[in-house]
């Protein structure tokens, strides 16, 4: 936790000839802030100090602090949670967009103890969409199954997904509770490729709560169809992030 027990007066006049840096003030405040977050081992999801405390400790206004909060809540070191407080971001999940893996495997690989919560598990009719998205006959069913992912006790992602019956006559809620690509690879068939679209979103209410997001800030959502090795299209889904514990990697060469 960072805090001002090693404030004096020497050191209090270093600091007031550092202000006079052609550096903006709030910078320079947001600089110190991320030195002693660093020098302290502020650890995730540990809170910070008070506005009115940190101006305290840097002998700056209020408003410098708030400047100096907001640029390293942009950088995505500390985020506020209203009428609570501002706490240091826990480390990011890096999701490698161009590997094709399953939640349970990337969150095993991660050693975050995956889970799945199931909100939703039916055998229906799908609508124009979903049907034109697998290549779907008139009359053919589909599962639609809505899950909660989970990681160490957190949630990071909702999921939509619609599968074809005909592919998974025997697909159930326990095996949607464990890994979809691991059953999928069980019964015979590879997978083969994802096509997806990315896109920014404002979170609906469901979303906020329950991915346990404090304010409404943009959110990456995933639309996507799955196919074999054959070509056959096994799924549709839609995938939302959690705004503050994933961010996505890639690696572009000329």
């Amino acid at each position: 936790m960072i805090t001002d027990d090693r404030m004096d007066g020497n050191e209090r006049e270093v600091e007031q000839s550092m202000w006079k840096s052609s550096t903006p003030l709030y910078k320079q405040v947001a600089n110190r802030i991320r030195e002693d977050i660093v020098s302290n081992g502020t650890e995730g999801g540990e809170a910070i100090p008070t506005e009115t405390k940190l101006a305290q400790m840097y002998d700056v206004s209020r408003v410098t602090v708030r400047r100096a909060v907001k640029l390293l809540a942009e950088e995505g070191l500390v985020y506020s949670v209203h009428g609570s407080g501002t706490y240091v971001s826990e480390k990011k999940i890096e999701h490698d967009i161009y590997k094709l893996q399953g939640f349970t495997e990337e969150m095993s690989g991660l050693h975050n103890n995956p889970s799945n919560e199931i909100l939703e598990f039916q055998l229906t009719s799908p609508d124009d969409a979903v049907r034109d998205s697998l290549k779907l006959r008139d009359g053919q069913k589909v599962y639609f199954v809505k899950r909660l992912r989970i990681a160490d006790g957190q949630p990071l992602i909702l999921e939509e997904s619609y599968l074809p019956y005909d592919l998974f006559p025997d697909l159930s809620v326990n095996v949607m509770k464990e890994s979809k690509y691991e059953y999928i690879g069980q019964k015979g068939y590879t997978i083969s490729r994802r096509h997806a679209d990315l896109r920014p979103i404002l979170p609906t209410g469901e979303l906020m709560d329950l991915l346990h997001l404090e304010e409404s800030a943009p959110m990456l959502c995933l639309e996507a169809y799955s196919t074999l090795s054959d070509g056959t299209r096994f799924e549709y889904s839609t995938v939302y992030y959690h705004p503050v514990k994933y961010t996505f990697k890639f690696v572009s060469e000329k």
